[in-house]
């Protein structure tokens, strides 16, 4: 355990023991403890705590189930302790196996904190028995217990790792949140069954067995898809390694658009899936170019109309080699076909217009003109960036999407204004100052 760590969990471990004492000596003791009974929450919360499913970048636990009983069954004074006996106990093996270091007998302490939360809502609000009555009180009860168990985990993540508190809600604790409300219900009525007849708490143990089953499941489905998703990010490399052996220029110019794609990305607001497949399509709008000569690539002069025709094919060529890699590679294919689709329906190689292209295929067709204007070719100099500015405006509502085109500049402006910010990367920089690469022509 790191010595950062190692002071972090130590001191929320320790915070834990001093609220657990206090609410000890402050809460009164609200019924009779039954040791067996005792012995068996703890046991169904260890069990329940080993149920877990993968969210987001880290893991949910269906302990909920187990720890409302516990809240609403046993002594409120022994919450806490009897929570952290459990979350202890479930890792026990583990460590006395080797599977993991005794020192992080601390982490699973302080995961009791949220029960503080919870046993001080049910001491003020509803200290008897479970009741109807008091539905309103379980829920302050469960939503304390949520407060209390996010502030912990987000302080632990800030100190340790340096998170940010939004970052750490978005990426795992927000998916915990939605089981532990969901589970809360069923929870409740397992309890209130429980309080009349314990042995109904031995009826969670196979709907457990059965969401262990669900998240081996889901383990083996999520292990498949990250090893697809890293075969496709491999051949979107290969792919990207094969033009940059074909033509230098088009490489890098497809590297540009991808800084460029991506920034207009994050002024569109768009989702991650999407931006996802925004950016591969950026890297690979050009793949198509693969199957044209080398002779007309490399033309230091503007192409006949035969030789022309011939380019416009590599947007065809291009779905139809990501088509035979398929997946969400085909998909992709569908944005490289469009990447030369204008606004108002004369582009190529279906004459689609506004909203029927592609938004993907929109910003790159918009990037790459950019990109292309900005750069130096053997026939004419780099257009400076307030002339291609302009040439964008002139253009946006007929050869560009207008709300695309207000993205870009209003990305290009920003990163002038802050050349010294680290927002985008160097390449994206490259292309803002006007890169000298042998080039392709600029029409295709």
């Amino acid at each position: 355990m790191p010595a950062r760590e190692r002071v972090v969990a130590g001191g929320i471990a320790i915070a834990f023991g001093l609220a657990a004492s206090l609410v000890a000596l402050c809460v009164p003791l609200n019924r009779e403890a039954d040791p067996l009974l005792l012995a068996g929450l703890v046991g169904l919360l260890a069990l329940a705590r080993r149920v877990r499913f993968e969210v987001g970048t880290g893991e949910a636990c269906v302990d909920q189930l187990a720890f409302i009983p516990l809240l609403l069954l046993a002594p409120l004074p022994l919450v806490p302790v009897l929570c952290a006996a459990a979350y202890l106990g479930e890792r026990v093996p583990e460590m006395v196996r080797g599977r993991m270091h005794p020192d992080r007998w601390l982490n699973f302490v302080g995961d009791a904190w949220h029960s503080i939360g919870a046993v001080v809502a049910i001491g003020l609000l509803a200290p008897g028995p479970i009741s109807t009555e008091n539905l309103g009180a379980y829920g302050a009860a469960v939503a304390l217990q949520i407060l209390v168990g996010m502030t912990v985990i987000v302080v632990n993540d800030s100190f340790i790792h340096g998170f940010k508190a939004r970052d750490v809600f978005d990426l795992s604790l927000a998916h915990t949140v939605r089981i532990d409300v969901v589970l809360s219900p069923l929870a409740l009525i397992v309890a209130g069954a429980a309080a009349e007849e314990p042995i109904v708490l031995a009826g969670v143990v196979p709907f457990l067995w059965l969401l262990q089953l669900f998240s081996d499941e889901r383990r083996e489905r999520y292990a498949a898809a990250l090893e697809l998703n890293q075969a496709y990010r491999g051949t979107v490399m290969v792919l990207s390694d094969v033009v940059e052996a074909e033509d230098t220029y088009t490489a890098s110019h497809c590297r540009s658009v991808v800084e460029l794609a991506a920034a207009v990305a994050d002024e569109l607001g768009m989702g991650y899936e999407k931006r996802q497949e925004l950016e591969i399509a950026a890297l690979l709008h050009d793949v198509g170019k693969i199957a044209i000569p080398n002779d007309i690539l490399n033309k230091p002069a503007k192409l006949t109309d035969e030789e022309f025709a011939l380019m416009k094919t590599h947007t065809i060529e291009g779905q139809a080699l990501l088509d035979r890699v398929g997946g969400r590679l085909a998909k992709v294919g569908e944005v490289v076909r469009s990447c030369h689709e204008r606004w108002d329906g004369r582009g190529y190689p279906d004459g689609l217009a506004g909203e029927e292209i592609p938004e993907a295929a929109r910003i790159v067709f918009t990037c790459d003109a950019y990109s292309a204007m900005t750069t130096d070719r053997p026939y004419r100099n780099a257009m400076p960036v307030e002339d291609a500015i302009a040439e964008l405006r002139k253009n946006s509502g007929t050869q560009f999407e207008p709300r695309v085109v207000e993205a870009l500049v209003a990305v290009v402006e920003a990163d002038r204004a802050h050349a010294d910010d680290d927002r985008y990367t160097d390449a994206l920089r490259a292309v803002l100052a006007g890169n000298s690469e042998p080039a392709l022509e600029l029409s295709a």
